[in-house]
Order: structure tokens, then C-alpha cells, then sequence
């Protein structure tokens, strides 16, 4: 499996913004997908995560209720829809498989291979 992100770019605070991750490989969609994110100057963060099927996500505290993790199987594409953004919201977003279950809630990087690159996400007040 192979990820590419996209949408990232420059968007004023309380604006939306939706970044794609498109993943190759035949069995993609039995993988759990997340996005993990890193502001200048600190350590990459969890931010999002779905299982495979799209039955379940997981959210961090500091997006929950503003970001949402819809998939689509058919077009091999999950996405992050972010509304609401708030400056602390900078940073590279990064999207990433799980071969395995995410119960319970995988938010570590370590549990989660291969890793797409990053794409920018900058919030301006």
C-alpha cells in the first residue's frame, strides 16, 4: 500500500478545509486508516483514525466535534474534514494505514505503517 496526501494549504480561522489520502494497493480498504499531524517545534500528534469498514473513528480531544474521517472505499481515498479551524490547527498533516484492528483506539505512530508525506495546513487569524 502506497499514500498520498493532498489539500493542504492556507485557510483564515473558522474556514474548512478537507485533505485527501488516495492509497494503491488491491487491499487497501481492509486497512484502518488515521491522520496524525505536526506543529512546528513538537512531536507529531494523533488526530483521527477509522477502521476499515468506516463503522467506526476515533477523534483526539483537541478535534473532536470540528473534524470528521469519512472513507470511500471504491475511489481507494479517505479524507479529513476539517471546519472550524483554529490557529493551533498549523501543522503537517499526515496519513497512515493500519493493517491490523484499530480496537482498541490506536493513536501512536508506532501502530501504524506505510505513511504517506505530509501535506501543510496553515491557519491564519
Amino acid at each position: 500500500v502506497q499514500l498520498q496526501a493532498s489539500g493542504g494549504g492556507l485557510v483564515q480561522a473558522g474556514g474548512s478545509l478537507r485533505l485527501s489520502c488516495a492509497a494503491s494497493g488491491r487491499t487497501w480498504s481492509r486497512y484502518a486508516m488515521g491522520w496524525f499531524r505536526q506543529a512546528p517545534g513538537k512531536e507529531r500528534e494523533f488526530a483521527a483514525a477509522i477502521n476499515w469498514n468506516g463503522g467506526s473513528t476515533y477523534y483526539a480531544d483537541s478535534v473532536k466535534d470540528r473534524f470528521t474521517i469519512p472513507r470511500d472505499n471504491a475511489k481507494n481515498t479517505v479524507y479529513l474534514q476539517m471546519n472550524s479551524l483554529k490557529d493551533e490547527d498549523t501543522a503537517v498533516y499526515y496519513c497512515a494505514a493500519r493493517r491490523q484492528p484499530l480496537m482498541p483506539p490506536r493513536i501512536y505512530e508506532v501502530d501504524y505503517w506505510p505513511w504517506g508525506q505530509g501535506t501543510q495546513v496553515t491557519v491564519s487569524s
